[in-house]
């Protein structure tokens, strides 16, 4: 069964998160013991030889590449990428492209062919 506090008597705030002193408490057995020495683990001796590998692409990184190319990316090319739906590459070129990183997406539709956004380089 559960404690219960009257509602108006306050509360310590260390209540039952203190461990009780023994009554017969010594001052040595008081003081601090010193910390056991830890034991490395055999993963870590395996790993010193091994070289980290390098850090994978992410998606936005793959996508923004894509953009940066002289003549750009559709958003099927995009979708092939990445693996998104259609929507959430729209999202991605409002959202992180414009809004989050400020960059400039050019759009362009050509006579022949589906509509191709690039990024527009600093020359």
């Amino acid at each position: 069964m559960a404690k219960s506090h009257s509602v108006g008597a306050p509360r310590r705030a260390d209540a039952g998160t203190q461990r009780q002193r023994r009554a017969k408490a010594t001052p040595k057995s008081i003081e601090a013991k010193a910390p056991k020495r830890q034991r490395r683990s055999k993963s870590s001796v395996r790993s010193r030889g091994r070289i980290k590998p390098a850090a994978a692409k992410t998606k936005q990184q793959t996508c923004l590449d894509l953009l940066s190319r002289q003549e750009g990316a559709t958003i099927e090319e995009l979708q092939a990428a990445t693996g998104w739906q259609q929507h959430s590459v729209r999202g991605f070129l409002a959202g992180a492209v414009k809004k989050k990183l400020g960059l400039t997406l050019l759009s362009e539709k050509p006579e022949a062919g589906p509509r191709r956004y690039h990024i527009a380089s600093a020359v």
